[in-house]
């Protein structure tokens, strides 16, 4: 069976949509999938310093803002927040135990520890470390010698764990990111250098809010006391952006970078800057994209729940055509006012094959921006429908052999 092109309701087509300026394109696309699409336009009126840009509402996915967004760049000490995604991952699958003891070897405290001059948690050497004081240490005081006793503890060396950095990265759908250790060091002179971008970055902040979100609040906790040591947090965004709650800051010679969640009034919005000169700008910036979250962009209902979107096509029914429902409102962040366009797309694998039940999840319906996807809500299917006769199945296939599903 072929692609299918969803049939869009007759008010949808029409363009008497909710929102005031749709237009609709004429055009249909044809892939692996069906697709049904209308454009509307607004203004994207945000605007900020940073070279690199990235805002995001993670409840649905929708992307506010991105500039350079694929653009990559060595986040430096913010690697450790994937090396903290990595372990709660690890924590969830059972390889490792919160009270897990983590033995510091020599290369730990002389590489991340007092002698090291950097971050640390002042971890003596030979001594142990339960994994939940390590993820402390990493997430409140930025502690090298934590990422290193962790690594070391789950796979025996910076290396080894590294490959696991970024097995994981890949399999949360980090697609551009790359990591060499757990501390965000620059390597020697001549090896390869960590690589992330801001898509990527937020991506990891949706997960760890997501899958791992009983170990979020390590993020903003305000101090750490340990083997009697005081340690404050030292992310250097915390307390300067109102209610933002995590997740941390880097520096490397591709400048600075921050990635940042913040959530005001029971919405959640994630930001990633990167490429700033100065921790100054760096903060600055940071509050030109999270500010813009509630200065530039309101939530639209575009759909509500049981609406029918689309129509999906049949194969051998007792009708051709089933119709889509949205499973939940469709509420999405979008721009106040003026150019930017957005398009919607009904996409599913059809056509569908009998029987068909009702609630079904079939497809998606896909909102679509310059820079992508920026919310995805699913779709499922309205009605019951039966296998035809023998003439209705007959007339499907011979269509299909003659016509193709076009």
């Amino acid at each position: 069976m072929g692609a299918k092109t969803a049939m869009m309701p007759e008010a949808l087509r029409r363009g008497s949509f909710r929102l005031p300026t749709i237009r609709l394109l004429a055009s249909a696309f044809f892939g692996c999938a069906a697709l049904a699409t209308t454009t509307f336009a607004f203004a994207e009126t945000l605007a900020t310093r940073a070279p690199i840009a990235f805002l995001s509402a993670p409840e649905n996915g929708t992307v506010l803002f991105a500039k350079n967004a694929d653009k990559a760049f060595d986040p430096g000490s913010l690697v450790k927040v994937m090396t903290a995604a990595t372990v709660f991952e690890a924590l969830a699958v059972g390889d490792v135990q919160k009270d897990s003891l983590c033995k510091v070897s020599e290369h730990a405290w002389r590489t991340g520890g007092a002698p090291s001059r950097g971050a640390t948690m002042f971890a003596a050497i030979k001594s142990e470390v339960a994994v939940e004081d390590l993820l402390a240490g990493l997430l409140v005081h930025n502690a090298n010698d934590a990422a290193i006793i962790l690594a070391e503890c789950l796979e025996g060396s910076e290396g080894s764990f590294a490959q696991r950095m970024n097995a994981y990265a890949e399999m949360i759908g980090m697609r551009s990111s790359h990591f060499i250790n757990p501390t965000g060091f620059a390597p020697g002179e001549g090896q390869p250098l960590a690589k992330t971008t801001a898509r990527d970055l937020a991506r990891l902040a949706t997960v760890i809010l997501d899958k791992h979100a009983v170990y979020y609040g390590l993020f903003a906790q305000p101090e750490f006391t340990w083997n009697k040591i005081y340690q404050r947090n030292k992310n250097p965004l915390l307390g300067e952006i109102r209610q933002l709650d995590g997740l941390g800051a880097g520096q490397s010679a591709d400048g600075y970078a921050g990635l940042a969640s913040v959530e005001r009034n029971g919405r959640r919005v994630i930001a990633a800057v990167a490429g700033l000169s100065s921790d100054k700008n760096r903060l600055t910036a940071m509050r030109e994209v999270v500010e813009g979250a509630w200065d530039y962009f309101q939530v639209q209902t575009l759909f509500n729940r049981g609406d029918e979107i689309a129509q999906a096509r049949v194969f051998g029914g007792s009708v051709s055509y089933v119709p889509l429902q949205a499973v939940s409102d469709v509420d999405v962040l979008l721009p106040l006012g003026g150019t930017l366009d957005y398009r919607l797309r009904v996409v599913y694998s059809g056509p569908l094959s009998v029987p068909v039940k009702a609630g079904d999840i079939v497809g998606e319906l896909r909102v679509v921006g310059k820079d992508g996807i920026v919310h995805r809500t699913k779709l499922a299917t309205a009605s019951d429908v039966e296998p035809g006769d023998t003439a209705a199945r007959a007339l499907d296939g011979l269509n299909e052999l003659l016509f193709g599903w076009f």
